[in-house]
């Protein structure tokens, strides 16, 4: 064994690798390996934030229009674009809000963005590039000004009236995290149910028809408008039952119900959820046969707090325990989002944001990026300065718009934006653009397994990704330190056959070089791994 370099116990190469599988005996589960969704990345929009086409100072779908061939543009070989193949696009229905997540009218474009027909030419447009469009469905609740709820307020005889949850007096019955949770009409003395905000009762479940209005609202985003999936709002809260708030066996059975529904409408869509409240075990509880997958959180936590303090064990241990409990392809990695602070200023610095990017977009499932994080913008609470406008380049308000900004882009945007970024190699929209191409272009990094393995260095860390096509190696140094000497174990059997390793891609360039291989293959001794590096190798039988 060398006395220098980064030495691997490699038990990988062995078939014994296990190919973790999906289940279809369940009904309405989704099919293995025909699904899309199943590797890829997917940029998250804002619009009201992203570009404006029309100088009002409010982002639209045009102007999203206008910016598709940087999220992809359609061409395979050229690598100016980030190479995503799908946009989630944050609420743009009718909405009373700033934020959309207060739904007035379920089936209409907010016309803040532009028309219904704008929509349409958004979905035709991307889908000549390749990019899949998914949009925020908020099923829990509505608007308050929603004519349903206006009419369940104003007439207790209203056929909306079921609706809703109400109460001839203050249940006095706190929400989930302790906050107010029944609200005073304003019409008569009584409270209503509304677990995030007076201004957002909830939906009752509880009644039939609510079930199938929302069935309904799927089915015409699918047919009507041409989308090709949902992103699931806060779904733990969905159905409550007594004292429990939060998921109940209720919320599975919608869940369930609204997720087959969606899959006989359209066999290729996609459904991903929002469940960030609690553990893995309970995430686990909502597969397999509801929605087709869920955010990472836990990971997500792992993959930052790993940035941030230089220690690769919350990485390791959110890592290890996901990709043990839940289904392989079924977890949606991602390092923040509007509701988070972003990640940038929460590592406040570039070389770990680099590395928290390099960590996130090696892991399986289809990675989620938010518009912005490729070039490091900040923003922290509250959620208004998280989702401020696209910094495309040094001139006036960012190139978002020739108007007056609904919102101040944050104070940096005259030296972080796309154009300073772009001709830069050592960028990090670089390395994003990167790093989503070298995912399309490597089968094992699109939709291969994952295995993951110890380290005697807790900077440090290893995975496998392996697909039928190839087997690749992944290091990664969460640390600012150079690592000369490290070895890791992958539990998976001896080796089989003797390899070697070719270099797909390094971060820094120079950040890691092979030495030498040992005994068939048991062990391999890398030069070094740079500080905040990632290296990647694949494995080719000699």
């Amino acid at each position: 064994m060398a006395k220098s370099g980064v030495v691997l116990a490699c038990a990988f190469i062995a078939v014994a690798c296990s190919r973790s599988t999906l289940s279809t005996s369940a009904a309405g589960a989704p099919s293995a390996v025909t699904q899309w969704w199943r590797d890829g990345v997917c940029y998250e929009v804002f619009v009201r934030s992203f570009a404006d086409a029309d100088g009002d100072g409010v982002g639209d779908l045009r102007g999203l229009i206008s910016h598709l061939d940087y999220i992809n543009d359609g061409n395979p070989r050229t690598t100016s674009d980030l190479g995503a193949n799908c946009v989630w696009l944050m609420p743009i229905a009718k909405s009373a809000s700033y934020h959309g997540y207060d739904v007035t009218d379920y089936y209409h474009v907010d016309p803040r963005y532009g028309t219904d027909e704008d929509f349409r030419e958004l979905v035709r447009a991307a889908h000549r590039r390749g990019i899949r469009i998914i949009v925020d469905f908020v099923p829990n609740h509505s608007s308050s000004e929603n004519p349903w709820f206006q009419s369940a307020l104003k007439d207790p005889a209203s056929p909306y009236r079921s609706w809703y949850r109400w109460s001839a007096v203050n249940p006095n019955q706190p929400g989930p995290w302790g906050q107010v949770a029944w609200h005073k009409s304003p019409v008569r003395d009584e409270y209503y149910y509304g677990v995030f905000w007076h201004g957002m009762p909830d939906l009752n479940y509880g009644t039939p028809a609510v079930v199938q209005e929302m069935k309904k609202v799927t089915s015409y985003w699918l047919k009507e408008m041409g989308v090709d999936g949902f992103r699931f709002d806060a779904i733990p809260y969905l159905v409550e039952e007594g004292d429990q708030l939060k998921h109940t066996r209720g919320t599975h059975e919608v869940l369930h119900v609204l997720g087959d529904a969606i899959r006989r409408e359209a066999p290729g869509s996609f459904t991903i959820g929002e469940m960030g409240d609690g553990s893995i075990d309970i995430l686990a509880s909502y597969y397999p046969d509801q929605l087709d997958s869920y955010f990472a959180f836990d990971v997500a936590a792992g993959t930052i707090e790993a940035a941030a303090t230089g220690d690769a064990t919350p990485f390791y241990q959110s890592l290890t325990e996901t990709n043990r409990k839940l289904p392989a392809g079924r977890w949606s990695p991602f390092l923040t989002n509007h509701d988070q602070p972003r990640t940038m200023s929460v590592l406040g610095d570039m070389s770990k944001a680099r590395v928290a990017a390099s960590a996130m977009l090696m892991l399986p499932g289809m990675a989620f990026v938010y518009y912005g994080e490729e070039i490091g913008m900040i923003g922290p609470k509250p959620d208004e300065q998280i989702r401020t406008p696209m910094q495309w380049s040094s001139a006036a308000r960012a190139g978002f718009t020739t108007g007056t900004p609904w919102s101040a882009p944050q104070r940096d945007w005259v030296s972080k934006n796309v154009a300073a970024q772009d001709k830069d190699p050592s960028s990090l929209l670089n390395h994003y653009r990167a790093l989503i191409h070298l995912r399309n272009e490597h089968p094992a990094l699109r939709a291969g397994d994952l295995q993951t393995g110890s380290t005697t260095n807790r900077a440090a860390f290893a995975i496998i990704r392996r697909s039928p096509e190839e087997t690749v190696l992944i290091a990664l140094n969460f640390g600012d330190r150079l690592i000369d000497s490290l070895t890791v174990v992958f539990p998976a059997g001896p080796p089989q056959r003797p390899f070697r390793l070719e270099q797909l891609y390094s971060d820094p360039s120079q950040g890691c070089s092979v030495v030498e291989i040992y005994a068939g293959g048991a062990l391999i001794t890398l030069g070094h791994l740079a500080p905040h590096g990632l290296c990647t190798f694949r494995v080719v039988s000699r």
